[in-house]
């Protein structure tokens, strides 16, 4: 079984969506996958709730308020989508399990800076150490000066950056009823696929 973590400790960038997202692509591949949600605001947990029966199914993933339970056997992969503030205990909690470190980034000097400072702590976790940790730019418009300023950023890191994915009512409109991208016509998310093609090369190595 492989863990991905979807984790920065900045509030709002966009982990539910990529979280979401990452499961039901995996669950469109046919593989058995497992979602937790490890925040307390339970977006992931609730967009699981609202996935309709002729959806390919994804299990839930028991994740506890302290730790970080295992994911269910029978799944192939497992997803988790972290809550703000991740740091010390929990962090390393989380990380013991990880397989796969995604973390999401906003064209936001704020979301800048308070990332940065994650992935120092990732350096300095021996079990992060052993993942694969790659960034995925949220809600780009590639025509921002914003959108620059973040190629930049991520050009810096010295990590790999699996993608950029733009700000679309799509994903409002799909969360709503517990779908992805990946569960409607492609004809309907044409742009979208495109943008996650390497995002989904990456998760296949």
């Amino acid at each position: 079984m492989a863990v991905i973590v979807v984790a920065n400790p900045k509030g709002g960038v966009g982990k539910s969506t990529l979280s979401t997202n990452v499961a039901g692509y995996l669950a469109s591949l046919g593989h058995g996958v497992a979602l937790g949600d490890a925040d307390v605001q339970q977006s992931s947990h609730l967009w699981l709730s609202l996935r309709p029966a002729a959806a390919r199914a994804i299990s839930a993933w028991d994740v506890g308020p302290e730790l970080v339970g295992k994911p269910p056997k029978a799944a192939h992969y497992a997803v988790l989508d972290t809550p703000a503030g991740l740091h010390g205990k929990r962090l390393k909690e989380v990380m013991k399990q990880s397989d796969k470190i995604i973390v999401p980034l906003q064209p936001s000097i704020f979301d800048m800076y308070a990332t940065r400072a994650f992935l120092d702590e990732l350096a300095q976790n021996r079990h992060a150490m052993n993942a694969q940790i790659g960034i995925v730019g949220m809600r780009v418009d590639e025509r921002t000066i914003a959108a620059e300023k973040l190629h930049e950023f991520v050009s810096s890191l010295g990590l790999p950056v699996l993608g950029f994915l733009r700000d679309t009512q799509n994903y409002i409109h799909l969360a709503a009823g517990g779908l992805s991208v990946f569960d409607v016509s492609p004809s309907r998310v044409e742009r979208d696929l495109e943008q996650w093609a390497p995002i989904c090369k990456w998760l296949a190595t």
